[in-house]
């Protein structure tokens, strides 16, 4: 296969005009769907180059304005986008030759039908390339937010917000620990297979783990050449991708065999499947997505991993949802739609599809959601309020909404219930906090909340 094939693949995705969260990740899966020929590196590098290129964007965007003689936004897009890979294959992969980077660059102008075009784009390229050592930066002491946004790659609002909420040196931090490339983590399935045994499997198939520092069921996989759908002991049922933080936000509702669960938001079921796994597949989860699709893949884990009890329902979980049940449940997790800022290492997409209002908004049906599980919660049941982000509005401030409107529930201290090897994830107000920046994990938020007899 040409290298070249990876480089296309990968402007054509930027180039999608699909702009939702997650497009160019769509787009690629759908592409290698229908070109199963596409061998394993093809596909890596291709989603490398994506994946980059959306990390960097801001970054790679000041170089090229630095040495443009017209306004950088006269650009067209598809043009810009072959310069954002060019560059990214520059700066950032020490094994791709520049010339290489340049060259298939190109290429790809002269695709486009404008001689002119090929020729800006080697222009714009060989001059980068030689001041490559000498591309000023915004003064970090003249505008430490601006120098911050491009340098490591981020919208400025963002850079305040973070600024404002942890501080200056902890949000730096933070903003350096969102470009790092993300490791892949793996959870055991407990109804199968134990973590020591899971280890021994995964090396017959030539694969190096590790096992996860908090969470009892994860292993950080190494060395992986190909898809993790081709392995065995995958197609098996032994294990499920899953980050670390969301291993352990399963462990937080301490899951008893026969208990009865509602996972609204499921989603694809990654937490779900925990759940059941954590219960030995003896109780009841019902899991509820607005999303079909979403559902069906959940019901094709399930199969996978040997679970029979989950139950899917189609519903829209910011609407009365009640009228759906007979009995309440002992348990309900919601893992509320959220802004995914602490999920931007392996979805640097989120960085710029989100504005600060969404915040707001998005807070708003997390509240209206949690308020419509409630009357599905038995007295003394217990409620698990989880995000995926580092957002005061989306965490603290629900929460303190939430249990200004339901006197009936009351907030309990996670130290409390968490298992020894969880403690230090749990902050002072007992809410479940994780930090890419601290705890080498996504950033996670956890809330838990009694219904009082």
């Amino acid at each position: 296969m040409k290298s070249a094939i990876p480089r296309d693949l990968a402007l054509r995705a930027l180039n999608s005009p699909d702009r939702r969260p997650g497009f160019a990740e769509r787009y690629l899966e759908n592409t290698f769907r229908q070109e199963p020929r596409l061998d394993g590196r093809d596909r890596a590098f291709a989603v490398h180059l994506v994946q980059g290129v959306l990390r960097w964007r801001l970054r790679l965007d000041w170089m090229i304005e630095q040495v443009v003689r017209f306004p950088f936004r006269e650009i067209e897009p598809p043009i810009l986008n072959i310069l954002r890979l060019a560059l990214y294959q520059i700066f950032f992969m020490d094994r791709v030759p520049e010339s290489a980077a340049v060259d298939e660059a190109v290429k790809q102008a002269k695709t486009k039908g404008r001689r002119h075009l090929a020729g800006f784009v080697n222009g714009i390229l060989r001059n980068v390339c030689r001041q490559k050592d000498q591309i000023a930066f915004p003064d970090a002491k003249d505008d430490r937010v601006r120098y911050l946004s491009v340098f490591h790659s981020y919208p400025t609002w963002l850079v305040e917000k973070w600024i404002r909420e942890l501080g200056i040196d902890s949000a730096e931090r933070l903003l350096a620990a969102g470009n790092r490339i993300p490791d892949l983590l793996i959870r055991g399935n407990s109804l199968k297979v134990d973590r020591p045994e899971l280890l021994k499997r995964l090396e017959k198939e030539g694969i190096n783990g590790k096992t996860t520092r908090y969470s009892p069921d994860g292993i950080r996989i190494e060395g992986l050449g190909g898809p993790v759908g081709q392995l065995n002991a995958f197609k098996e049922g032994l294990f499920q991708v899953q980050d670390e933080a969301a291993q352990v936000c399963s462990h937080l509702l301490c899951p008893k065999p026969g208990e009865s669960f509602l996972d609204i938001c499921a989603g694809l079921g990654g937490k779900t499947t925990h759940l059941a796994g954590l219960l030995k597949d003896k109780g009841r989860i019902v899991a509820l997505d607005i999303n079909h699709d979403r559902l069906v893949r959940l019901s094709q884990s399930s199969h996978r991993l040997g679970i029979g009890c989950i139950r899917p329902v189609v519903a829209d979980a910011g609407a009365n949802t009640s009228f759906l049940f007979s009995d309440s449940f002992d348990k309900i997790l919601v893992d509320g739609p959220c802004s995914g800022l602490g999920v931007i290492s392996r979805h640097p997409d989120g960085k710029w599809n989100k504005r600060e209002d969404d915040l707001k908004k998005l807070a708003r049906l997390q509240i209206r959601i949690l308020n419509n599980a409630v009357p599905l919660l038995r007295r003394g049941g217990r409620l698990l309020y989880v995000t995926c982000t580092i957002s005061r509005d989306e965490n603290d401030g629900v929460i303190e909404d939430f249990l200004g409107k339901n006197r009936e529930m009351a907030i309990m201290d996670l130290k409390d219930h968490i298992p020894y090897w969880g403690r230090d994830l749990i902050d002072d107000l007992g809410l479940f906090r994780t930090f890419p920046h601290i705890h080498g994990m996504d950033g996670f938020f956890g809330a838990l909340f009694v219904k009082k007899d």
